[in-house]
């Protein structure tokens, strides 16, 4: 799948343009394996990274590969994602993992019935 790239212009002005000048984005929302959704379609005069990450989050996408995508830090990224989360345009969430034990009281409770059998 094609991605869009607004920019490779790595340069610290364009940088703190991007971010309104912010070093962080005040959340914890976002680790590298968060997944992003896109709540809604880009409207006109929207910032054209904010664009691109609604697009590309179409479908459940990773911090760590919007960062790759518009070819910009991560932390840059956790600031535009934080932006658009608070809005309300996308939701974020993490995935889910594949194995969890067993709550230990549960565990107990089993244990305790088959010594009861």
């Amino acid at each position: 799948m094609s991605r869009t790239r607004p920019g490779r212009d790595d340069s610290p002005d364009r940088l703190y343009t991007l971010t309104g000048g912010r070093s962080s984005s005040g959340s914890d929302a976002f680790d590298l394996v968060t997944l992003v959704v896109a709540e809604c379609d880009p409207v006109p005069g929207m910032q054209s990274e904010h664009t691109a990450i609604l697009r590309m989050c179409q479908y459940p996408t990773a911090v760590v590969e919007i960062a790759a995508d518009l070819g910009l830090p991560v932390s840059i990224v956790r600031i535009l994602l934080a932006d658009l989360l608070g809005t309300g345009r996308i939701s974020a969430r993490h995935p889910r993992s594949a194995y969890r034990l067993p709550d230990p009281d549960i565990l107990e409770q089993v244990l305790v019935g088959l010594r009861n059998l």
